[in-house]
């Protein structure tokens, strides 16, 4: 029986800290299994795990993969057990660990992980996934938020909730600060009066966004680390030059083509009349619709659906032959407006089947075409893909990679990515900064920034420095941009000295989290030798800041009488 579940999450500057903690007592005359079960997102890395039973404290260890895998098979007979974390679903991950407790004993489970939220399409999402799976006595989820640049808006939901379960939560918030409460008691738990059925089961949304100033963004400084936020509004959108290239090899048939139909159709309403576009469609042959890109006038924009709504799945995958003619398609466009961007979306389910089929040399073709010049988002249907394929083709060009799952909702995540990169609003973007007064310096040029997003930069201040000058240089569609900025050292510090619920060093771990993430992702299209120096700054940092990474370990202990020791891996989308 869980006699206590509470959720405490404290947000400082985007970067949050959830501490999740289980109390669960043996009320049987016999021992019985005591299980601990948490979603978390995928984005997040676990920096903590206890079990405390009848007071003696069992830590979660955090150790290299390698290492931690050695200790684990001398102490593991064959097939026992398998990894504690694994996918659940599209934005989550599972950790799963259960321990035998004695009669009448008590066990205590706590679980700590850490992320930095992304801003997407104009709002911060902090999601806590609900399921107790039974009536739990003391139920609580705290959320605290604290946002220096002041809190624009603030909701927050649960996919479960009723009227009843609405007056158990509770939302004060003033300029900068905001406490979410949700604490029902077991009658509002309750599905209905006659059985202990619980209601809570589902996601447990807050949404959020910072009030921005038009200037070169914020910055905020905490023992000598800075994180600089940087979002601008309200600029002229770039129009897009746009060739949709889609899969509709046999494998696609059935619902993923009517999904891929439905979101297209939508995506179609979605372009501006300055922006042009082309469909290339693709089994063992590859079919470009026109011969040239069209502006997106509303005649073409029906005629493309028109198209889009007799698109039938058979054949192979040509994703060599696909790409290359996309990539030809935007090397002949005329007359295109002078400054746009240009950019190809791929749609594939399947491995290339035809056509060149070494994944290698398509992904050598397709950048040697590309040559920097236009940026590659690959969308990967269902399970079949090779999603390592796919990222590293689109990180190598400019893009990002997205796994489309395969259930009721695929239409609208793939418009939900289509939205994501609908209004580029800046490129070229540089931040700079006193190069001899930075070290560990994150990643600092972005090729792209699109509306609703943000670009984060997070660095060591090295020397004693009293302001922090930035410079911002961008195009956007109307000129080419400088922005600058002085952060005065002193006054940013103060901001955080007199919180109390900041945990002291935030920056310098938003600063490693930040950075490992970036060092995996460039291991993604890196060389060998360059990969494995990438992987292993990312692994030193792990380990330093204690983080459950694709590159470590938590080793779980158990009591003397049980299977003594478990692991969790972080897994990837990748696999």
């Amino acid at each position: 029986e869980i006699y206590s579940l509470h959720v405490d999450c404290k947000v400082t500057s985007r970067f949050a800290h959830t501490v999740i903690t289980s109390r669960i007592v043996n009320r049987a005359n016999e021992s019985q299994e005591a299980t601990f079960e948490v979603e978390l997102p995928k984005t997040a890395f676990i920096t903590n795990f206890s079990m405390s039973i009848d007071g003696e404290v069992y830590p979660g260890i955090i150790k290299e993969k390698a290492a931690a895998q050695n200790e684990y098979d001398t102490a593991v007979y064959e097939g026992q057990s398998a990894g504690l974390i694994k996918i659940t679903d599209r934005k989550l991950e599972q950790f799963h660990v259960s321990v035998s407790i004695a009669a009448a004993s008590k066990v205590t489970f706590e679980l700590t992980y850490e992320e930095l939220l992304k801003r997407q399409l104009g709002k911060y999402e902090l999601l806590i996934k609900v399921r107790p799976k039974q009536l739990v006595k003391h139920f609580q989820i705290d959320v605290h938020i604290f946002e220096p640049q002041g809190i624009q808006f603030l909701e927050a939901d649960g996919t479960f909730m009723t009227n009843e379960l609405t007056e158990a939560l509770t939302k004060v918030q003033n300029e900068t600060k905001a406490h979410i409460l949700f604490k029902p008691t077991v009658d509002q738990q309750k599905k209905n009066s006659e059985f202990d059925e619980t209601l809570l089961n589902g996601d447990f949304v807050v949404h959020y966004d910072v009030k921005r100033e038009a200037t070169a963004g914020d910055i905020q400084i905490v023992n000598g680390y800075f994180v600089h936020y940087f979002a601008p509004q309200e600029m002229p959108v770039f129009p897009k030059n746009v060739v949709f290239v889609i899969d509709r090899s046999g494998s696609m048939a059935g619902r993923k083509i009517e999904q891929t139909t439905d979101a297209l159709l939508k995506i179609l309403q979605d372009l501006r009349p300055e922006d042009h576009f082309n469909f290339i469609t693709f089994n063992n042959k590859v079919v470009e619709w026109k011969s040239s890109l069209l502006p997106a006038t509303e005649e073409n924009v029906a005629s493309a659906a028109a198209l889009v709504q007799t698109l039938t799945a058979r054949g192979g995958t040509d994703i060599n032959g696909a790409l290359l003619a996309a990539v030809g398609v935007l090397e002949e466009a005329e007359g295109l407006p002078e400054r746009s961007v240009s950019m190809i979306v791929l749609l594939t389910d399947g491995q290339p089947t035809s056509g060149e089929r070494n994944v290698e040399v398509i992904q050598e073709n397709v950048h040697k075409a590309i040559n920097g010049k236009y940026a590659l988002f690959c969308l990967g249907f269902g399970f079949d893909v090779s999603y390592k394929f796919l990222e590293k083709m689109a990180l190598s060009n400019g893009g990002i990679a997205r796994r489309i799952y395969e259930n009721a909702d695929a239409a609208l995540q793939l418009q939900g990515f289509y939205q994501e990169v609908a209004t580029p609003i800046l490129m070229q973007i540089e931040m700079q900064y006193p190069e001899n007064s930075i070290e560990g310096l994150t990643k600092n040029n972005f090729k792209l920034f699109f509306e609703g997003s943000e670009i984060i930069v997070s660095g060591k201040i090295s020397k004693e420095l009293d302001l922090l000058p930035v410079e911002i240089k961008a195009q956007s569609h109307t000129s080419d941009l400088t922005l600058k900025e002085e952060a005065n050292v002193k006054e940013k510090e103060q901001v955080f000295q007199n919180q109390r619920y900041i945990f002291g060093n935030f920056i310098e771990r938003l600063w490693a989290y930040l950075t490992i993430q970036q060092l995996l992702e460039k291991a993604v299209s890196a060389q060998e030798e360059d990969q494995k120096a990438l992987e292993a700054q990312a692994l030193d940092l792990s380990l330093r800041y204690n983080f459950v990474t694709p590159l470590t370990s938590m080793v779980v202990t158990k009591p003397s009488d049980q299977q003594q020791k478990e692991l969790a891996n972080k897994p990837t989308e990748a696999g």
